[in-house]
């Protein structure tokens, strides 16, 4: 790992912490377009980001919606924004065409960050707020006091839900936090065969299983993702298997969410996954272009790997909350047997959830 530093932020108490755990020198960066070119210029300037580590500002906001679309169904999430890109290298990976430059950076103004929260715990409503939307959020635990800094901060309030995406095993910091049941910790999961093949430098299905079932037993509400789900022969056999592996680990009764999204794609990917994965089979589906624009399965591949694995989630927890990503009311209904307007929307089920599951206050 290779660590620049902005020539504004080198003083900063944040960035002499982490200097001081990387065991490598520190360049300081006069003119950031420089950096940028150097990664552009390179042959595979997607890998090259995943080795420099920059610590600079966030000049905008730290909090931000979801970038979902109107065609689908989003579940108003809101994201936290700390920081860009991930040192992980799945095939799929939408950040690969997202940042230009892809960069691994860390924003060390932390004290504007801690004001964004503040103003957010003020207001009389529910907030699922993550870290995961533009990175994973547990890989910046080796360098960073960053779950130190936030986990206590939401146990303190009652307004607002943290939920920490990852596909990590990086959990003995938060195993020792005070938590108050304000911080979800969820798992990417897919099968053995898209981790190996397609989710590069990822922990293994079994060892994320295993961190869930740990920060279970350290009082942590849990959620899981099955996003992307991959289309393949065999692929539902291996996801009923999945499931079973799920419920073999974590109690249904903590379980706050568990959402479905199929594998998509926007057409700039595709090249991208051409080159850099050559082996990889999972652009050459039987895909359509949605709504969105991006590439998805044919609405009766998704439909049918949906219901099957929503059955087979229903048969060890009957009452846990599930959701698709990114999915219109058709596919809703073929699913899951209803729509979410029928229930007061997607963003209500979500909150109601996360009301129950972590003690939040419910708007009266």
């Amino acid at each position: 790992m290779k660590l620049y530093i902005d020539q504004h932020v080198v003083q900063s108490p944040q960035a002499i912490s982490i200097r001081s755990r990387i065991n490598a020198p520190a360049v300081v960066v006069e003119n950031v377009q420089e950096l940028y070119r150097s990664i552009l210029s390179s042959d595979d300037p997607v890998q090259k980001g995943k080795t420099i580590l920059f610590l600079t500002r966030n000049k905008g906001a730290f909090i931000k919606p979801c970038p979902g679309t109107r065609c689908y169904t989003c579940c108003g999430y809101q994201i936290l924004h700390i920081g860009t890109f991930c040192n992980m290298d799945c095939s799929y990976c939408i950040l690969q065409t997202y940042f230009h430059p892809p960069i691994l950076q860390y924003f060390v103004n932390q004290n504007d960050l801690m004001a964004e929260l503040d103003r957010l715990f003020l207001e009389k409503k529910i907030t699922r707020i993550g870290t995961g939307e533009y990175t994973d959020s547990l890989i910046w635990e080796k360098w960073t006091d960053l779950s130190s800094l936030l986990v206590p901060k939401f146990s303190k309030q009652s307004r607002a839900v943290l939920e920490l995406k990852t596909k990590t095993t990086a959990i003995e910091k938060l195993r020792q936090l005070r938590h108050n049941r304000k911080t979800i910790l969820a798992w990417s999961l897919n099968t053995n065969r898209i981790i190996k093949n397609e989710e590069i430098h990822t922990a293994s299905l079994s060892a994320r299983l295993r961190s869930a079932a740990k920060c279970e037993s350290s009082g942590y509400p849990i959620g899981f993702h099955f996003d992307p789900l991959v289309i393949y022969d065999g692929c539902q056999e291996e996801y009923m298997g999945v499931v079973e592996q799920l419920f073999a680990n974590v109690s249904s009764k903590n379980i706050v969410w568990i959402s479905l999204g199929s594998f998509r794609f926007m057409h700039s990917l595709k090249s991208i996954i051409q080159k850099r994965f050559p082996d990889s089979k999972i652009i050459y589906g039987e895909f359509i272009s949605g709504l969105d624009g991006k590439m998805r399965y044919f609405k009766p591949l998704r439909i049918d790997l949906y219901r099957k694995m929503v059955a087979c989630i229903r048969e060890h927890a009957p009452d846990a909350l599930i959701y698709l990503c990114m999915e219109d009311d058709e596919v809703w209904e073929k699913s899951l047997g209803f729509i979410p307007s029928d229930r007061g929307g997607l963003s209500r089920m979500l909150d109601e959830s996360a009301a129950l599951h972590c003690g939040l206050d419910v708007p009266c």
